[in-house]
């Protein structure tokens, strides 16, 4: 009979995960924590200031945590993460550039 996983196994799993991510590369590790944070602290700003938010101020730091995360892509050599951030980044910047221009 074949013994099914607990709960605590994934947990203990998902932390074993963390700490060898750390141990690999802990610099890249950090900079994923801030992009984390950027991207979860721009969509809070975003969702809270609806219908107005504040663009202007959203769009730089969207843009440097696309960058940061394309950066630690390309780190791990992950070619479809690279792709998305950079194209975020660069649709982003098209669109900071647009709403600058037209200030």
């Amino acid at each position: 009979m074949i013994e099914m996983p607990t709960m605590k196994d994934h947990l203990y799993g998902i932390i074993d995960w963390i700490k060898d991510d750390w141990n690999s590369h802990p610099f890249r590790f950090c900079v994923e924590l801030l992009a984390w944070g950027i991207s979860i602290g721009c969509s809070i700003t975003m969702a809270l200031t609806v219908p107005n938010p504040p663009l202007l101020a959203l769009y730089p730091v969207w843009i440097l945590g696309c960058s940061l995360y394309a950066w630690a892509a390309y780190t791990r050599k992950s070619f479809g993460m690279l792709a998305n951030y950079l194209l975020l980044t660069t649709i982003d910047t098209i669109g900071l550039v647009r709403m600058l221009w037209n200030l």
